[in-house]
């Protein structure tokens, strides 16, 4: 007989900066939703992912990396990552088994610690393949939390661990209705932020010591022309003017590439032509002005 019952719920994914949550989500998900750099901290806010498959719906949320905050950035990111912990029906906790534990880590172990008993919490060593020693480095982790639930060794880049995590997932989830149509769309970004984030992405890439951490995107403007092109005005925003002539740099080469870079992933994202305006304005000390925060979409 067949199951008509419905399952769902909320997933957190959690850990320092840098470990691989947004490559985990994006490829649970099968799509990306997440931004990806090899920079800490590219994810700033929270980004929830929707997986529906058959009866049962899952929405990950991608949060951003645990870190001692630095600025009123650094506490938004951080507020980011307890909210989401605070109704959720499992959380993965990812560490990379490159590297042992550190303060981080145990930062990220303090906050999970009076979670425990009340959720179910995983802990996904993640990057097997490039670990010397990951047996040892996951026993590490392990004793930062003694009690875990699950602990499970992957790397987030291969296809089979991947789809096994997800199928262990799927079939925690309580009984419960859908939280979101089942033809939704993979997230539920505004179309705008998603953009903002694309163009976030292509820039932190290519951009150096600390002007990427330095730099917003908003999207002033999504319009479609009448030739069938959509249109996009965005401002990336920096602290200081120090860092503007470095954005656009010689003869606008840097905004340039940035830009190109960005409107190919949308046009592959969309299978549409795009054409994309970048403009840069300075906002001086943004990351500690609450208000500004609240400004760059940052609330």
């Amino acid at each position: 007989m067949s199951d008509d019952k419905t399952y769902s719920g909320f997933v957190a994914i959690v850990g320092k900066p840098n470990v691989g949550k947004s490559t985990l989500l994006n490829n649970l998900l099968g799509v990306k939703v997440a931004p990806i750099t090899p920079r800490p901290q590219t994810t700033r806010k929270q980004v929830r992912g929707i997986l529906t498959e058959g009866n049962r719906q899952v929405v990950f949320v991608d949060t951003p990396g645990l870190h001692r905050p630095e600025d009123a950035l650094g506490t938004y990111i951080n507020d980011q990552v307890y909210e989401a912990l605070s109704d959720v029906n499992l959380i993965l906790w990812l560490v990379d088994l490159r590297h042992p534990p550190t303060d981080e880590d145990r930062m990220v172990a303090e906050a999970l610690r009076p979670l425990l008993g009340k959720v179910p919490i995983y802990l996904i060593g993640n990057k097997k393949d490039a670990a010397k020693y990951p047996e040892a480095a996951i026993e590490a982790y392990r004793e930062l939390l003694p009690e875990i639930e699950a602990v499970r060794s992957i790397s987030a880049m291969d296809a089979r661990d991947v789809a096994e995590l997800k199928a262990e997932v799927l079939a925690q989830l309580p009984e419960g209705p859908f939280y979101y149509p089942e033809d939704f769309v993979r997230s539920d970004q505004p179309f705008e932020v998603w953009i903002a984030e694309v163009i976030r992405e292509e820039a932190m890439k290519r951009l150096y010591e600390e002007v990427p951490y330095a730099i917003a995107v908003k999207v002033d403007e999504v319009a479609e022309r009448e030739n069938g092109v959509l249109y996009i005005h965005a401002v990336i925003y920096t602290e200081r003017e120090a860092h503007r002539p470095i954005l656009i740099g010689k003869r606008g080469r840097k905004l340039k590439e940035i830009g190109q870079a960005a409107r190919k992933q949308l046009e592959v994202f969309l299978n549409r032509k795009v054409f994309l305006e970048l403009e840069v304005k300075v906002y001086k000390n943004w990351r500690k002005d609450r208000e500004a925060l609240r400004e760059l979409g940052y609330e």
